[in-house]
């Protein structure tokens, strides 16, 4: 495994930048604008969304038995404009030379798994090893039915997935049989910049087959909808069940959704928003979410995440741990 596990490095600040939007916005080429400010206020990571197609139904986004989120609310209506999230991140990689670019989650097996290791390594090469690919299984029916894969069988699609493109980035001739692919004396160049490949983080909740998955193939864990007061036994629960699976949890990075918090007059109430962030990092938590809406103008949106970033290192401080240590992308 890649040495981006890394969990004795300081907590890292991530933030949304939003590759949808109810109706067509003017020029999406804010998304660009607001990634470059990001980069140059000294956000740690930025992140998008994925969405191919949808269905009108969108009430199997609160059912966590269909992926969804408990009491979660889907952010456009079935007709939203959503941009693809690989493609997104290609020209965030062109536009940025510093901060980390990921999704927040690909629904991944809706992309062939050969292609999808490709396209992966693709943007680790161009963006110098910048890339992270978050994973998930998503939550709607009609949307894989559009695509012709099996919704049924998307657990261990995404298994396959996952090892497929370990064994594309890390072996230099790539063999592998399975029940959904299956190919021989393969060749895929270039391979990641890490020795074990591009960054896999895992969205999921604290299940066995999670937990298996983190075990073998990923580098971090986005944990779905645990409140911060619960976020140390559900740690401690997922702890259990990784090393019951033969993995090591303390190499895992593991994400935290902020929920917003806004003053009075609407204004983000920074305070409140990282107010729990000491202590959740002592508990283990190294990567901070947030999904606040982003002002569309570089220099607007530049102001807020100078202003989160600010905030954010004042809230480690009373733990000791350095904000301004530099990630590394070895």
């Amino acid at each position: 495994m890649s040495a981006f596990a890394d969990v004795s490095r300081r907590p890292q600040l991530s933030v949304s930048v939003r590759n949808y939007a109810s109706s067509a916005p003017d020029d999406w080429r804010h998304v660009l604008d607001q990634a470059r400010a990001a980069d140059d206020a000294g956000v740690d990571r930025i992140y998008v969304s994925d969405h191919v197609v949808f269905g009108s139904d969108l009430g199997d986004y609160s059912d966590p038995r269909r992926g969804g989120r408990a009491g979660g609310a889907q952010p456009t209506g079935p007709d939203g404009e959503w941009m693809e999230a690989l493609t997104v991140v290609s020209a965030m990689a062109a536009v940025t030379s510093r901060v980390r670019i990921g999704t927040n989650v690909l629904v991944a097996p809706l992309r062939p798994p050969v292609l999808l290791a490709k396209m992966a390594a693709t943007i680790d090469a161009m963006s110098h090893g910048r890339f992270e690919l978050g994973v998930g299984i998503g939550w709607q029916e009609a949307e894989y039915a559009a695509l012709g894969v099996d919704y049924v069988r998307r657990g261990s699609i995404l298994d396959e997935q996952l090892a497929v493109c370990r064994e594309l980035w890390t072996a230099p001739v790539a063999s592998f049989a399975g029940q959904h692919v299956s190919f021989e004396g393969i060749h895929m160049m270039p391979k990641p910049t890490r020795a074990g490949g591009v960054p896999v983080w895992l969205g999921g909740s604290v299940k066995p087959f999670v937990a298996r998955r983190l075990a073998q193939y990923a580098d971090g864990w986005i944990p779905w909808g645990v409140p911060a007061e619960d976020y140390a036994s559900h740690l401690s629960e997922m702890r259990a069940l990784v090393e019951a699976e033969g993995g090591d949890f303390d190499r895992l990075q593991v994400a935290y959704a902020l929920p917003p918090r806004f003053t009075d007059d609407r204004k983000i109430d920074h305070d409140a928003l990282f107010a729990d962030v000491a202590s959740l990092a002592a508990v283990g938590v190294s990567d901070f979410r947030t999904g606040l809406r982003v002002p569309p103008s570089y220099e607007a949106a530049h102001a807020m995440f100078a202003g989160l970033v600010s905030t954010f290192e004042q809230a480690l401080a009373p733990t000791g741990v350095a904000t301004d240590q530099p990630l590394s992308t070895n």
